[in-house]
This record gives C-alpha cells, structure tokens and sequence, in this order.
C-alpha cells in the first residue's frame, strides 16, 4: 500500500456532472492526486478541464445524458476504449427539486428528479460495474445521494423519494459487490454552495433559517464534501460497502 493513502496516480475516475459544485471540487483534488479525470454530463466542463491543466493533471469530457442508456453505454465504452480500465466512479449528476408542496408537483417534474437521480445511479453503476469486476484491483463507486436521503424536508417530496432510492441502490449493490473488490457506498451532504443553490443561497430569509438547521450555522463548501469522496474512493474505505457517510454538521444528529 502506498505511504500516501491518498495518491491516484494513473488511477482513471469518472465524474458524472463534474462541471461545477462538488463534481468540480472532486475532479480538481483527484487530478492533484495524480488521476486520469473524465468528467461526463450534458453540458461541456471546459473551464473543469482547464483548471485541471493549469496544475498539470489530465482530463477529458464526455457528452452523456445519464438518464439515457446508450449514453451510458457510449460513456463507459469510450472510457475502456482509451484506457483500458475504470477505477473510480463518482456518480454526481443530480437535479434540484421544484420547490412546491406535493399536490403542485407536475408528473413531468417528478419524472425528470426519477430519471437523474435514480435511474441516472441505476445505469451509471449497470455498466460500471461489470468493468470493475474484471480488473484484479475492483474499484471504488461513490454515489452521491443528500442528507434527505433518510430524512425528509417539506416541499421537496420527489426529491426526497429520489435520493431515498439512491440509498436503498447504494446498499443493496454494496453488500452484491464487496466479495468482488467492488466498493459501493454514499455520500449524504447537507446544504452546499454550489451554482446549482446559488439561487437558494441568494435569499437571506432562507440562509438564515439554513444556518439554523446544522451546529455550525453556516453550509458547506464543495471542497468540504470533496474530501470524503477521496477518502471513499481510496484504500481507506476498503471496509466499507452499502454505507452512507452523512456530511451535514450535525443537522440529523440531533
């Protein structure tokens, strides 16, 4: 095992959604890890990439709907293609709630938080994890779910449902593929600064009553969350399967 716990290097991770947020954070560190970096999602990551160059690492992007399956195919293909292997997946892309209570939300809003959120994890792991399988190191997938994803907030019904169901996901394929070196486990952030909140976190009323849920009266930062993706997807976590690390400042200790 390398003395350093954290060294990537010529490891290959997929970032789904690594354009901004916490995506984007993960991609830099693993590219300062000495990682390969691809980062998918529907829109281009250019300025993900060029950060990664200015400090040397390597990356590339690739157009994929998750929710779409020959995209995913298409997606890890491409990845086997050119390297040969997949290492870590950190599925991220997610969609943000119409915030409305139940009755008000539209099917078509409920379908399109379904289709990301969960059928995204759904066909991301599908089709990670038969390459992991194969390789004598398995690999590690870290799942990105929220701190509704065992509590729930008003407003938000489907949301919560989604990321409800990305844990039950998490778990099930966890304790399916530990015995094959296959590392499976999710993160549940609290509220974070993304581009994603930024309209969120633009209300005063609302960060006031934000930092009142958690005991450092404030939200997190990307890098914060970040971190513990790192430490998922390294030898660290080699005894975990089907957990969910809860990063939300006590809010759901209490």
């Amino acid at each position: 095992m390398s003395k350093n716990l954290l060294d990537f290097t010529g490891q290959v991770v997929l970032i789904t959604g690594g354009r901004s947020g916490i995506g984007k954070a993960a991609a830099l560190m693993f590219a300062e890890q000495g990682a390969k970096v691809i980062i998918a999602g529907r829109s281009h990551a250019k300025e993900t990439l060029d950060e990664i160059e200015k400090i040397g690492g390597e990356g590339m992007f690739i157009k994929c709907d998750v929710s779409v399956t020959e995209d995913v195919k298409n997606l890890m293909d491409t990845i086997v293609a050119k390297y040969g292997r997949l290492d870590v997946a950190f599925n991220n892309s997610g969609l943000l709630p119409v915030t409305t209570d139940l009755v008000n939300q539209t099917e078509e809003d409920f379908q399109q938080i379904m289709d990301v959120d969960v059928k995204g994890v759904f066909l991301c792991m599908k089709y990670q994890i038969p390459i992991m399988r194969k390789q004598e190191s398995g690999g590690a997938i870290i799942n990105c779910g929220s701190m509704v994803s065992f509590v729930a907030d008003p407003g938000m019904a489907p949301y919560v449902a989604a990321k409800h169901a990305v844990a039950g996901l998490t778990r099930a394929a966890g304790i399916e593929y530990i015995k094959e070196n296959v590392r499976i486990n999710l993160i549940a952030p609290g509220l974070t600064a993304t581009e994603m909140t930024a309209g969120w976190l633009a209300d005063p009323e609302f960060c006031e009553m934000v930092k009142g849920f958690n005991f450092v009266n404030r939200w997190a930062e990307p890098e914060e969350i970040a971190g513990v993706v790192l430490f998922l997807a390294s030898p660290m976590a080699s005894f975990m399967a089907g957990s969910i690390v809860t990063l939300d400042a006590g809010q759901t200790a209490h």
